[in-house]
């Protein structure tokens, strides 16, 4: 999975559109990234900015936006309705797609170190970047506002966690944290009430509704010692809600912000709320999502409903985005774009032509013109992806087939399975090309001088490893799974017993296939040891792949009566 984060800095100018557009230039500039958002605040004099890419690049953006708030800033004359305390408030940086919450944290970290050393700009770290459990909280970290700041950066207990503990006039203090990605998500009603819409809120809401001494929302409130209203709970953590009228739709709506998405996902917020409504005669009709969502999150909203109805969840992502987005009613008001409202979708290098993008037709004519690539590593691993595809294929229909209803888990499983070898083949049909491309690159480097051509050759054998890597990887992820493709000849629908069969004749192919093009690169790696090492896994990977066919085979006949 491509690792991707978010990064929303929030810069102290909201008024004066050259300023900001400096601002948001400098993280143009950096390739790898995407400017999602710029949302200024007159009010406030504040501007949001979103923008997302690759975790290096999008710390190297940040730098770099940080950098020119503190050159065209001057916090000194900055007056707003919004709580701050630096040029560049606050900077968080947001996990979306195959990276950690701790590798966030990292990332965060050496931005924060980069701005105290570079920019001599006090930075505090502040969730789940902090380094002291007082810090955690923005609200503490940022207590006093700038106008604090002289005597807070005196205090010993507020030395920054990087930069110099000195009051920068003008550019403050700037906070830089990892958190959870935050979801602005509403719930239709059919219904025009804000009343009855706020009671579904406060069902489930965390922090739920207030506690009265007749148990009605008409009662009196019960209050603590320190005379605060005693609060009922509601069903959902990380979660805070509200009802509302909608004018322009003329209904009410319940809207949500989903704090922590993994603590409580779309679709147990939206399942809740449906809950509460039918419980009050109201139905929720459908929703709507303001800003962008995760790839994941609808994802997994797809298999949630998927499993409510007892199907496979083993599907394509269009399916489960299609099946979350009907299950979710997000087209209830408008029609739902998922690739304007999908992070990864949004961001993806639509000028990028891949192999898997092409018909077949496209895909064979592209073989066989005259380039050398794609060639037999991409052939390979598209041969491998159709094998496992026609194992997943058994498995779903037997998910649903007549008769094995209390199968129909059992079958998901397996379909699941197979589906993460199967994107996996499918991204390495692209990489093998780009693998052969990379040799092809090297080989231009300039080769004038003595370091020239050290610096060349060690370019080439990088990435003539990488090119015996990649082939390797269908290798391997081909054995792993063909007993998907076996146990599917084997438990499957019986009536698709051959397409098992094929499937494993397919990644027989694709694992010799695979093996030849490792083979063939590893005669030009001088690191005979490594080579020696592929070789012989490569050896072990075949023969096992040559049994595994066999008896694949030998269970499709069985199951085959003429």
């Amino acid at each position: 999975m491509k690792r991707i984060i978010e990064c929303v800095p929030n810069f102290s100018e909201g008024r004066d559109v050259t300023i900001i557009k400096q601002i948001t230039d400098e993280i143009d500039k950096v390739s790898g990234v995407k400017l999602l958002d710029v949302d200024p605040g007159q009010a406030t004099n504040r501007t949001v900015v979103t923008f997302a890419g690759d975790p290096d690049s999008v710390v190297e953006a940040a730098f770099m936006a940080v950098k020119k708030a503190s050159e065209i800033i001057d916090m000194s004359k900055h007056k707003g309705a919004h709580p701050r305390f630096g040029a560049t408030d606050v900077c968080p940086l947001i996990p979306i797609s195959g990276i950690t919450m701790e590798e966030t944290v990292e990332y965060a970290r050496r931005l924060a170190a980069r701005i105290g050393q570079e920019l001599n700009i006090p930075v505090y770290c502040y969730e789940y970047a902090a380094f002291k459990p007082d810090r955690k909280n923005l609200a503490n970290v940022r207590s006093g506002e700038y106008e604090g700041l002289k005597e807070k950066l005196s205090n010993p207990e507020w030395k920054p966690d990087f930069g110099p503990a000195e009051f920068n006039a003008r550019s403050g203090v700037t906070a830089v944290s990892a958190r959870d990605f935050l979801v602005a998500f509403n719930v239709n009603l059919n219904t025009t009430s804000t009343r009855r819409a706020n009671s579904i809120a406060f069902d489930v809401r965390e922090t739920g509704r207030v506690k009265t001494e007749n148990g009605k929302p008409d009662g009196k409130p019960i209050l603590d010692k320190q005379g605060n209203p005693v609060y009922i709970p509601g069903k959902l953590k990380s979660v805070k809600a509200i009802g509302w009228y909608i004018e322009e739709y003329g209904i009410a709506q319940i809207s949500i912000n989903l704090t922590n998405i993994n603590v409580t996902p779309v679709h147990v917020a939206f399942d809740e709320v449906c809950k509460s409504a039918t419980k009050r005669g109201i139905r929720a009709t459908g929703s709507e999502l303001v800003g962008l969502i995760p790839l994941k999150s609808m994802l997994d909203a797809g298999r949630f409903f998927l499993k409510k109805q007892q199907r496979s969840t083993g599907v394509s992502d269009q399916e489960l985005i299609r099946i979350a987005v009907k299950s979710l009613g997000l087209d209830d008001l408008y029609k739902f774009k998922p690739e304007e409202k999908i992070i990864e979708y949004v961001i993806a290098d639509k000028a990028e032509k891949k192999l898997v993008d092409l018909t077949c037709i496209g895909f064979t004519n592209e073989t066989a013109s005259e380039s050398p690539a794609p060639g037999g590593g991409s052939v390979s691993a598209l041969v491998g992806s159709l094998g496992i595809s026609l194992g997943i294929m058994v498995a779903n229909l037997s998910s649903h087939k007549r008769g094995w209803d209390e199968r129909w888990e059992e079958f998901s499983d397996w379909a699941d399975k197979g589906r993460v070898y199967l994107d996996k083949l499918i991204y390495l049909v692209d990489e093998d090309t780009r693998a052969y491309n990379r040799i092809f690159e090297a080989f231009s480097l300039p080769k004038n001088s003595v370091e020239e051509k050290a610096a060349r050759s060690k370019v080439i054998q990088d990435a003539t490893r990488y090119a015996i890597e990649v082939p390797f990887q269908v290798m391997k992820t081909t054995i792993d799974a063909m007993p998907v493709i076996k146990a599917m000849a084997e438990y499957g629908n019986p009536n698709s017993a051959s397409d098992a069969g094929v499937g494993s004749l397919c990644a027989l192919a694709a694992i010799k296939g695979a093996y030849l093009n490792v083979k063939i690169n590893s005669s030009s790696l001088k690191d005979k040891e490594y080579v020696n090492k592929v070789i012989e896994e490569g050896v072990r990977i075949v023969k096992q792949a040559e049994k595994l066919q066999e008896e694949t085979i030998a269970i499709v006949e069985k199951n085959i009566k003429v």
